[in-house]
């Protein structure tokens, strides 16, 4: 049952029906919008009108109107100033050794849950790695499977070049894999019922990667740390609570940068926008 609700501060603008993205949203008897029960399961949860009613009338899913934010009285940020966001944007490879505050991440990864998702889908899960103690854990038992690949000449096709991490890491203390970030972030989607799940997980990371970077927070895209888990050590999905249904679509890893940046680049962009003609 969706429990679409309206109630008296209706004016019957009906944005609501002319929003509703699958157009099951309709007119009773009395004039009112509502939602036909033969049609609920047709809804996808987009929530679009409850955020496009002018008066707070419409509910639905149990969501309560007044406990979302009024973009009306909110200064959303100009042009500018996302511009400097997303220019400014480094990939960090170089960590400080401290925590991030748990709060703070919950906080980051909520709001990364608002990207969107195909068909509404919204079966992007995070598995976060909140503590440097235990990312630190994860690493030692990356590099000491390895260790033993490596020894048994068992690395996968492919993913050789693992022994030449391995010996930096026991040579000189690299860590060529994880950069010794604190953080981990695995973003994972039920391939069953999403209907783009390695899309919408890119998505969501990217919407995390800027929301760091507006905390001065520091992220790398980590596609090395995706083949060690999912190639070398496919043990580990289980070991970290991922359900079986779940794929680890990619990996982020994240923390206070132990660098400054001053300035942003410059990147040459002209030849990479074509416009359509017919």
């Amino acid at each position: 049952m969706i429990d679409f609700k309206v109630n008296s501060n209706c004016i019957r603008c009906f944005q609501c029906v002319k929003d509703c993205p699958v157009h099951i949203i309709g007119l009773g008897e009395t004039g009112f919008p509502f939602i036909k029960k033969d049609q609920e399961e047709e809804c996808i949860e987009c929530q679009h009108c409850l955020a496009v009613c002018p008066k707070r009338a419409v509910s639905i899913l149990g969501k309560d109107p007044k406990n979302s934010s009024d973009l009306r009285s909110k200064q959303i940020p100009k042009l500018s100033e996302l511009e400097l966001l997303v220019e400014g944007r480094r990939s960090v490879r170089r960590f400080q050794d401290e925590n991030v505050d748990k709060k703070l991440i919950t906080r980051l990864l909520s709001d990364a849950l608002h990207a969107p998702t195909g068909v509404n889908s919204m079966q992007v899960n995070f598995f976060v790695v909140d503590d440097k103690e235990t990312m630190q854990k994860i690493r030692v038992k990356v590099y000491n499977k390895i260790s033993q690949c490596v020894q048994k000449n068992s690395l996968p096709i492919g993913m050789e070049f693992f022994k030449e991490f391995l010996k930096s890491w026991q040579e000189n203390g690299h860590d060529n894999i994880f950069r010794k970030a604190p953080h981990m972030l695995l973003a994972t989607a039920d391939g069953t019922v999403a209907h783009t799940p390695h899309e919408d997980c890119i998505i969501a990371l990217s919407y995390f990667e800027l929301l760091a970077a507006s905390e001065s927070l520091g992220t790398v895209w980590c596609g090395l740390a995706k083949w060690a888990l999912t190639s070398v050590l496919p043990e580990m999905k289980s070991e970290f609570g991922i359900p079986e249904n779940h794929n680890i679509e990619y990996i982020m890893m994240f923390g206070v940068p132990a660098v400054k940046y001053f300035r942003t680049v410059q990147r040459d962009t002209a030849d990479k926008i074509k416009t359509i003609t017919f």
